[in-house]
């Protein structure tokens, strides 16, 4: 995923050879006794090893043996409204980051916003998860790593991403409808059960559960802490298996 430059090879290259430089110096003087032969050959041996260091690491460079590409795949986040799909998935993205990895996130509030016109009907979901879809698969292919978190309540518009996508890891947040209820931020399940709300998943609207899920996340029963770390888990065996 990335490629070593020119000015980092020269730092490793220096950095090595001082403290290789050192050590032969060190033994020299040991062996021998005479200060100025051990600073002289130790001047010698830092010039011509630096220049061989050197270019051995930039032919490394463009040897592909032993070294596995890292490919990317989409993470996506799937669940009820408040089961904590949200807040897993900007977990993960974290998690990513930190590994240097090439990262994109997709929210389906923060789209939602974007394209203010997209409606709630079943067709409206279908038609936005399957664009949604297209553009994840899009920044896969250009060997960018995504995380998405979308109710996406259909199993229809869930399959066609899955088809899209190369390496397409589906992420269950598992949690039941009294426990989103409960928490309920921005009052949406409230509005809902008043009527104010129509087309809403969970309520008025189907959430059709997925079938074969590459990871279900139980958080019925499980902290966001232990549920973070079975997706952790997760990421580093599918970064080893892809």
């Amino acid at each position: 995923m990335y490629y070593e430059n020119n000015k980092r090879s020269i730092a490793k290259t220096v950095s090595h050879r001082i403290l290789g430089t050192l050590t032969t110096a060190i033994i020299v003087y040991l062996f021998t006794g005479k200060l100025l032969l051990a600073i002289s050959v130790g001047g010698v041996e830092i010039i011509a090893k630096i220049i061989v260091y050197f270019f051995h690491e930039r032919a490394w460079n463009k040897i592909s043996y032993g070294r596995k590409r890292i490919q990317p795949f989409v993470l996506w986040f799937t669940g009820l409204s408040g089961s904590g799909k949200s807040t897993l998935a900007d977990r993960a993205l974290i998690y990513l980051k930190k590994k240097n990895l090439p990262v994109q996130q997709l929210d389906g509030d923060i789209l939602r916003e974007i394209f203010p016109k997209t409606g709630f009907s079943k067709e409206d979901r279908i038609a936005h998860i399957k664009r949604t879809g297209y553009l994840a698969s899009l920044l896969e292919k250009n060997n960018i790593f995504v995380v998405a978190s979308f109710i996406s309540p259909y199993q229809e518009s869930r399959d066609f991403v899955r088809k899209m996508c190369k390496h397409f890891i589906e992420i269950h947040v598992n949690t039941s409808l009294e426990i989103c209820e409960s928490r309920d931020p921005k009052s949406l399940y409230k509005k809902a059960r008043a009527g104010e709300i129509t087309n809403f998943t969970g309520i008025d609207d189907p959430y059709e559960v997925p079938l074969n899920p590459e990871i279900v996340i139980n958080t019925n029963s499980s902290t966001e802490e232990e549920s973070f770390e079975q997706i952790k888990k997760n990421i580093d065996r599918y970064l080893i298996l892809y």
